[in-house]
């Protein structure tokens, strides 16, 4: 059996980020998991197993909406008109190169829309899949 399937949920998802300062970046995502990676850097950003949906638009392409992400800034929120109504997002950036990748759902103010609140945009062609994918 493979050693991360060996522990507790609790303790996986515990350990999934581990903070060190003798890397690049400041999050490492667990390598027993797929996940996604800056393009630009190759610093993590998720899991696979937070992404919610792979069909979202971006301002410059395809993205993917995921829950939760690691190793990203957040700039001040403004209100945009998306294709899906207005929003109050904030841009995200990569940590480590400060490459815009996308952007945070700060509020929605659409009942339809209300889903999308405290999740993350990340335009495709500023990630690679990395680890795991066979």
């Amino acid at each position: 059996m493979h050693p991360c399937r060996q522990r507790s949920k609790a303790s996986v998802l515990s350990d999934m980020v581990k903070l060190t300062k003798a890397k690049t970046f400041q999050a490492y995502l667990d390598s027993c998991h797929r996940r996604y990676s800056c393009v630009h850097c190759r610093a993590h950003l998720a899991n696979h197993d937070d992404l919610i949906s792979k069909s979202f638009q971006g301002s410059q392409g395809r993205a993917y909406l995921f829950n939760s992400v690691v190793n990203v800034g957040c700039g001040p929120a403004e209100e945009r008109l998306l294709l899906t109504g207005l929003h109050a997002v904030a841009d995200i950036y990569c940590e480590n190169c400060h490459t815009t990748l996308g952007w945070k759902y700060e509020q929605a103010f659409e009942l339809s829309q209300k889903y999308k609140e405290g999740k993350y945009i990340i335009e495709l062609s500023h990630m690679i899949k990395d680890n795991g994918w066979d």
